[in-house]
């Protein structure tokens, strides 16, 4: 029968109420939620970039550097393997093109050689369950004595995917950092990022912190050596030559081999340096970086050791005493911001390889007003039409799916408030296409009752099995769409996803407004009226 308990009616206002609730925070300025007491809810609909501007930054992974950067680690991963006892003599290391190759001299040790370099193929775990795991090398041994590695394509690109979860994770801590904007970062095909910053009206900065590869690293300086002599040639064995960030630059020779890396910090902090009041970056070690500071810092009091960032050598001071605390100061003619925005790019850590910008697009805020205004009147004059057509054919009924539709549109706006969800343009777009389908679920169950009415059911029984046969129907329907949004979401992305995300949630609360609460409403209205026959 047309029936429903108390707890089922307390349950159904429990959610309009909370849905209400929740959007509340949504009709007052930040300024005004933020002094609400602790218990109210406070969080607002995050409005995507095409609804209050900002920066569009869409990154891709720069794989030649990051392929001779990892051939350069190679080599020295050679040099150690054919050195190690029985030492194999060997000539001609060196990285040519894609590849590292060496030239065995003793052809008896060969296949000790082949053996070595075999280990050196580093097989890559799949993401795949089950899945074998993939050689990150190639290795090939010549009779001639010639060894060449190389990247194997699954190798490769299982590499890239990794550097792009990497960095995705690096990306999002820089930008939380900044504590202004609530971004957007996702992959875009097999190595592209996408960073979108809504509200954010100063790209540079943006690129300053999210593209600086951030990779910090402590050598000591080879005092030995005139690094113009190093200019005018090349620098010797394990060592390089490296510029510092003044102008004019200044060249220092340093050993090849770090003494410690961004790895090993713990903390970042911009503060000032008490004599001069000079801005300055005071960094924090790990337990395990402080005892190697100490020790290095111990043997080699009096030699100036160069802080690089990036393969440039931001300070190179002398170390006076051993430095047993594990902290220390970057300085290097900073100003405030820089001095933030490098000891932020520390505390997030460094990118695994070179990003390069593809695509920039900076969007105004007036756009955004723009794209609001026309999603609110496409949005309203869609409502009206569908309340007028529904009132005009299905008259007191039509009235109580009206104000399903408003309620359902509360609740979507509700759910995206409370998963913290991004409202886009195409999100909006979602909304307006689910204010057409939710009615459609009432359509069924009024015609059905219409049908049942004719078949000669008393006013009850027909308003009842309307409900009850048209479930079934409603759920079917509705369960392919919601499938439809599933995959939408997830083999889309940006604008795609933002349709799809508003388009599900409608599905869900059409589901709740057009069987739980329409049912409730005539609940309400059959015991009110004590109908004997209906017009609908």
């Amino acid at each position: 029968m047309l029936y429903l308990s108390r707890w089922k009616i307390a349950l159904i206002l429990a959610v309009v109420l909370g849905g209400f609730v929740v959007l509340l925070p949504n009709f007052f300025s930040r300024e005004t939620v933020a002094n609400w007491p602790a218990f109210m809810p406070k969080r607002q609909i995050v409005l995507g970039l095409d609804l209050q501007g900002g920066v569009y930054l869409l990154y891709e992974v720069d794989r030649e550097d990051y392929i001779q950067k990892r051939l350069k680690t190679l080599t020295g991963e050679v040099r150690g393997a054919l050195r190690e006892e029985p030492r194999i003599g060997f000539t001609d290391l060196a990285v040519k093109g894609d590849a590292v190759t060496v030239r065995i001299r003793d052809m008896n040790q060969l296949a000790e050689a082949r053996k070595r370099l075999d280990e050196l193929r580093n097989p890559l775990s799949s993401s795949l369950f089950g899945a074998k795991p993939v050689d990150e090398f190639r290795v090939e041994v010549a009779d001639n004595g010639v060894a060449r590695l190389s990247f194997t394509q699954q190798g490769l690109e299982q590499r890239v995917r990794s550097i792009v979860d990497q960095s995705i994770g690096v990306i999002a801590r820089r930008v939380d950092e900044l504590g202004t904007v609530e971004p957007n970062i996702q992959r875009q095909g097999a190595d592209r990022i996408l960073v979108e910053a809504p509200g954010l009206d100063d790209p540079d900065r943006l690129k300053a912190i999210v593209g600086q590869t951030a990779q910090l690293t402590f050598h000591l300086v080879d005092t030995s050596i005139n690094p113009q002599t190093v200019i005018q040639s090349k620098p010797p064995a394990g060592t390089m030559l490296l510029y510092s960030v003044n102008d004019p630059p200044v060249p220092y020779v340093v050993e090849e081999a770090p003494l410690l890396t961004g790895d090993d910090l713990v903390d970042a902090q911009a503060t000032f340096e008490p004599t001069n009041h000079e801005p300055v970056v005071s960094f924090r070690l790990s337990t395990a970086g402080s005892r190697k500071f100490a020790t290095i810092t111990q043997q080699n009091v009096g030699r100036p050791f160069a802080i690089v960032l990036d393969n440039e050598v931001i300070s190179a001071p002398n170390i006076r005493e051993p430095i047993l605390g594990g902290a220390g100061q970057i300085s290097g003619n900073f100003t405030v911001e820089t001095a933030n925005d490098l000891a932020v790019l520390l505390r997030a850590g460094a990118l695994p390889a070179k990003l390069t910008i593809v695509e920039e697009r900076t969007i105004g805020p007036g756009l955004g007003e723009d794209s609001i205004r026309a999603g609110e009147i496409a949005s309203i004059i869609a409502t009206i039409a569908v309340c007028i057509y529904m009132f005009a054919v299905y008259r007191f009924f039509g009235l109580l799916a009206n104000i399903a539709v408003v309620v359902n549109v509360m609740l979507i706006f509700a759910l995206i408030t409370l998963l913290g969800a991004t409202l886009t343009l195409p999100g909006i777009a979602g909304i307006v296409l689910t204010v057409g389908t939710a009615v459609d679920s009432n359509v069924l169950i009024y015609e059905r009752i219409r049908e049942e009415a004719r078949n000669g059911r008393s006013a009850i029984m027909a308003i009842d099995t309307g409900f009850r046969r048209a479930i079934g129907t409603i759920l079917d329907a509705n369960i392919t769409m919601f499938i439809s949004a599933i995959v939408l979401f997830y083999l889309g992305s940006g604008p795609i996803r933002g349709f799809a995300v508003t388009h599900a949630l409608g599905i869900i609360t059409t589901m709740f407004t057009a069987v739980t609460f329409t049912r409730m409403l005539v609940v309400f209205w059959v015991r009110l009226r004590r109908p004997t026959k209906i017009s609908i």
